[in-house]
């Protein structure tokens, strides 16, 4: 039997690798920073044989014309290369992504399954800074933080609990760990779908639904709009989440709704589903919180936090 060894949680932003030098002189920057050290650093004393990852994805693989709530990637899996983060052919480790995906099913969960996925730095951004050279083959899940309907925070910890008995099933002996890609508390200027009322929101729709062959021609507006953004940022949220973190109990968020969330902590902190999905793959776990920095500059709450089973 494989087992989970260890889980990682950590906030992401492509201004980390673009915009570098205007939060150097920033002590929360560097605190987040060294946080990724010390969640790498724990990684590698895991010792892990793959990685599960969960993130999201900022339509540059997955696209209004179809939009699946959890995709696995089951064969050929591509960074995207936005913004500095890695690009072309990731390792994956199939075998595991496959059994993942039959284990779901058998759990009356209906994934999607791609043999050619392109994920973004809702994936890749963890990759780069907690797994330097991707030595680690690696099995991406996909959830739908940005499009909704989106699937509900106990839907998340149902998928956690489901995954990490895959894992402890498979018959390999791997020692795995789990890697969530995502939040805190941040409020990106992307409207519904259905509720485009700006000029910038409809191109923000236009880039989302036909993107999928020409994404990169939308970047430089749409990075003019996110880098015009002003900062929403709940501290008060992301230390009360943290300190559950911590605790090893996510539960007391499992009602809320997606607009709770979005009211309380802002459409980007959806991603806290990853954190959710994390922790319930580990089961009765611990956690330690290496980081966290209130970043306007990266428009997010930035957390690391890292979490054992308890024995």
């Amino acid at each position: 039997m494989s087992s989970v060894v260890l889980g990682v949680g950590a906030s992401h932003s492509t201004l980390m690798n673009t915009h570098w030098a205007e939060v150097d002189h920033l002590e929360g920057a560097h605190r987040f920073r060294d946080g990724l050290t010390g969640a790498r650093e724990a990684l590698a004393e895991a010792r892990p044989d793959a990685v599960v990852i969960i993130g999201s994805n900022h339509f540059r693989g997955f696209f209004l014309d179809m939009m699946p709530a959890i995709t696995v990637g089951v064969g050929e899996v591509l960074g995207a290369g936005e913004a500095g983060t890695p690009s072309g052919p990731l390792p994956v480790d199939i075998g595991l992504a496959r059994h993942l995906v039959d284990s779901l099913v058998r759990e009356e969960f209906d994934p999607a399954f791609s043999l050619r996925l392109t994920v973004d730095h809702g994936i890749t951004h963890s990759l780069q800074h907690l797994l330097p050279g991707l030595t680690v083959p690696v099995v991406p899940v996909v959830i739908n933080m940005f499009a909704p309907p989106l699937p509900s925070l106990a839907r998340c910890h149902a998928l956690g609990e489901a995954i990490g008995a895959a894992v402890r099933a498979d018959g390999t002996a791997k020692r795995v760990a789990v890697i969530a890609s995502g939040g805190l508390s941040h409020q990106l200027p992307w409207p519904a779908w259905f509720d485009a009322l700006s000029d910038d929101d409809r191109f923000l729709v236009e880039a989302w639904l036909n993107g999928r062959d020409s994404w990169s021609e939308y970047e430089v507006r749409r990075r003019e709009i996110i880098r015009a953004a002003r900062p929403q940022i709940n501290q008060d949220f992301d230390r009360r989440f943290l300190s559950l973190v911590e605790k090893g109990d996510l539960s007391p968020l499992l009602t809320l709704t997606s607009e709770e969330v979005a009211a309380e902590a802002g459409n980007g902190a959806q991603e806290i589903r990853s954190w959710i999905a994390m922790m319930a793959a580990l089961g009765p776990c611990e956690g330690r919180t290496l980081a966290y920095a209130a970043m306007d500059e990266w428009l997010t709450g930035m957390g690391v936090a890292v979490l054992e089973p308890r024995s």
